[in-house]
């Protein structure tokens, strides 16, 4: 199986002969674009990324400034996987600023994927194929605009790593075997799901280039030695963990939480957000031309395919299929296997790489579109964002330090539309949740949502403020303060809606430019309003007023 049937071109003349190919200059523009998106939008449409940023200020030394020594502590005894970026911000934050290492850590996010993915590749097959240029495509996915920056860094390290596992296969055993637990270590302390991916594709190169292999007993038995070394070197860092670290995450204390994609359509849905951004239809029709450069070089016979790296991915695709979506207090473990999939499928294969210079030219071009204009349509996105963002700083302007904001949104009846394709992501999932974090950086001001979240992160919340917190947090809807019904709902899991009067200072409103499908525009009495910056509105609480019955808007009876 080390190549589908014989080139297409093999048989061309000297003035057809097969042209070189080179990706470089692509792969340097497409770095040179991600570096620039970061540079020009300091808090772009991306899910967690303001709540990570919060927390680099934090570690960086903010901690120390007022009211944060009384609010928050660091417990690096709360976890030792999901910390990479916290490590960083501990160790560089100091030295380079928080805000230089938010977007230096983004940006990684970004590129290392897409990058390690090349290097992999181009360490299989030799050469600079412009097959590599598609790859980049995958530096845009759901875990991406998600803002799972801890994970992304750790698929691109988990790359970059089987890499030079690969160079290493051949030497000395206890060697291989040192290389392999220090990177299961690094990977573990980055992100667990980084070291299960480095597992697979170690276990893939580890397999034969060619599937016959497995017909031979002898050679069948080498082999899973050879897997049992592999896992063998892997296993102690993450059992580790298991066994000595204080606290695994957990959901909220009721088990494992467990949230399944039971259907085809939510299977499906899952499957595509190795490619999803902001727009799932102009997402599919950017990948699609890529899509069809494999199939087409399938039946023209110019296809190469590592059998090893095709049964990993193989693997990587059932997990992609029955993994839970939510699980143990983490939210969309299912996300992580199809982007997972699609790095290790398109390292594995090595479309047309015997082809006329304008065969290549015109395979080239249509790369290059493909994968540039996904970046332009994530950069509109970025820049539609900005004055979201603009929005959410003017009103933080009116906040005092010290007070504690009580975070929430109007919730719009339907997600259409390109006009505000920015705040949305994913099947209708908002992109602005986590704005509002930026008033402890912003303001020195608390807000309830901060990432704290026992196994993994080490911030942690001091008594009294631990009453009104949560490890994690979404953006409710204003209809929460005006409707009982869902007032009682969401109590259990958001405590900081108890008593909401008497412990926050302000209201910050997200999204509020836009009708709230259960209320409207509509606040309870004894809010006053501060700033209204069209996106984001801040309304003073007024504690002095008594609780008294109030009317119960009509649209609350479609609220649960």
């Amino acid at each position: 199986m080390d190549r589908i049937a014989a080139p297409a071109v093999a048989a061309a003349g000297p003035e057809e002969s097969i042209a070189r190919q080179d990706s470089t200059v692509a792969i340097v523009a497409f770095v040179g674009l991600a570096a620039a998106l970061v540079l020009l939008f300091p808090f772009p449409p991306v899910l967690d990324y303001a709540n990570h940023y919060a927390r680099i200020w934090l570690l960086s030394g903010g901690i120390g400034e007022q009211p944060f020594p009384e609010i928050y502590v660091v417990d690096w005894n709360r976890t030792f996987t999901n910390v990479g970026i916290d490590l960083l911000a501990t160790w560089l934050g100091p030295l380079v600023g928080a805000d230089r290492l938010a977007r230096t850590l983004l940006f990684l996010a970004i590129v290392l994927p897409p990058l390690g993915a090349i290097g992999l590749h181009r360490a299989l097959f030799g050469g600079r194929h412009h097959w590599q240029t598609a790859m980049l495509s995958l530096g845009w996915c759901a875990t991406m605009i998600g803002g799972f920056i801890n994970f992304q860094i750790g698929l691109g390290m988990a790359l970059f790593l089987a890499c030079a596992d690969l160079r290493l296969q051949r030497r000395n055993p206890a060697l291989v075997f040192a290389w392999r637990l220090a990177a299961a270590l690094l990977l573990t302390v980055m992100h667990i799901f980084a070291l299960g991916f480095y597992m697979a594709i170690v276990c893939g190169l580890e397999f034969s280039w060619r599937i016959d292999m497995v017909r031979s007993k002898a050679a069948l038995m080498r082999l899973a030695g050879r897997l049992a070394l592999a896992l063998g070197a892997c296993a102690p860092p993450p059992l580790a963990l298991y066994l000595h670290t204080a606290a695994l995450p957990n959901a909220g204390g009721n088990g494992l939480g467990l949230a399944w994609n039971d259907g085809i359509v939510l299977i499906v849905l899952n499957l595509l957000s190795a490619i999803t951004t902001y727009v799932p239809v102009v997402d599919v029709v950017l990948v699609l031309p890529l899509i069809l450069i494999c199939t087409r070089a399938v039946r023209a016979g110019d296809i190469r395919m590592h059998a090893g790296l095709g049964v990993a991915a193989c693997g990587l695709l059932l997990l992609s299929c029955v993994s839970p979506r939510h699980m143990l207090g983490t939210g969309w473990i299912s996300w992580r296997f199809p982007i997972m999939t699609a790095l290790v499928a398109m390292a594995m294969v090595c479309p047309f790489a015997n082809l006329t210079r304008r065969q290549a030219l015109l395979l080239a071009l249509i790369i290059n579109l493909a994968v540039f204009g996904r970046t332009g349509w994530v950069g509109w996105n970025w820049w539609l964002a900005q004055k979201d963002v603009a929005a959410v700083e003017t009103v933080l302007k009116k906040v005092p330090a010290g007070a504690a904001v009580l975070p929430l949104g109007h919730e719009p009846e339907t997600v259409s539309g390109l006009a505000h394709s920015n705040r949305h992501f994913a099947w209708g999932l908002d992109t602005f949740r986590h704005l509002p974090t930026l008033a402890v950086p912003f303001s020195h001001a608390f807000v309830p949502t901060l990432f704290t979240a026992k196994g993994k992160q080490p911030l942690s919340v001091l008594t009294p403020w631990s009453e009104i917190a949560v490890p994690e947090g979404n953006l409710l809807s204003i209809g929460v303060l005006s409707c009982p019904a869902m007032m009682q709902e969401y109590t259990n899991f958001t405590p900081y809606l108890s008593d909401w009067r008497r412990r926050f200072d302000f209201v910050l409103v997200a999204n509020a430019d836009i009708l709230d499908r259960y209320v409207g525009t509509l606040m309870p009495a004894g809010l006053t309003l501060v700033e209204d910056a069209g996106f984001a509105k801040l309304y003073a609480i007024d504690k002095t007023m008594p609780a008294e019955p109030f009317a119960i808007p009509a649209g609350c009876a479609t609220a649960l």
